[in-house]
């Protein structure tokens, strides 16, 4: 039975090892077929073809990071619907779609409430503006 048991993931661990090989030859590939002749513009950092001003260490408002990982957190939930809105028929001709219905609306009103938070935290708002006693 342990044998079994042990042979089952032994397709899983051939493909890890060919993956692992694949990026290492790769990286190996890389490293050993690319040019390495540095000069002073090619060691410059790249801004969008704009000289760089100042050092790569200035501070960033923190307001991108939160709307980017706003953005992630519903994106990827948003893209959770598509399989459920694809199956749907098929657990409809089951008798299965009004619960599957329930479940998928209850996951939408979820989604809109979180959304709602962030809306009305200002966690969406590029520019917050405080008012006196309103730090938190």
């Amino acid at each position: 039975m342990a044998t079994e048991s042990i042979n089952i993931f032994i397709p899983v661990f051939v493909m890890m090892a060919i993956a692992v090989a694949l990026f290492g030859g790769a990286l190996l590939a890389a490293h050993l077929i690319s040019p390495k002749n540095p000069t002073t513009l090619k060691e410059m950092p790249y801004e969008c073809g704009e000289e760089p001003v100042g050092t790569a260490w200035s501070l960033f408002n923190i307001r991108f990071y939160v709307v980017g990982l706003i953005f992630i957190i519903f994106d990827v939930e948003s893209v959770l619907m598509f399989p459920v809105a694809t199956i749907f028929k098929k657990f409809n001709e089951l008798g299965q779609g009004t619960y599957v219905l329930i479940i998928f609306l209850s996951f939408i009103t979820v989604l809109l409430e979180g959304i709602a938070y962030c809306w009305k935290k200002g966690d969406l708002d590029w520019v917050k503006s405080f008012k006196a006693g309103d730090r938190k």
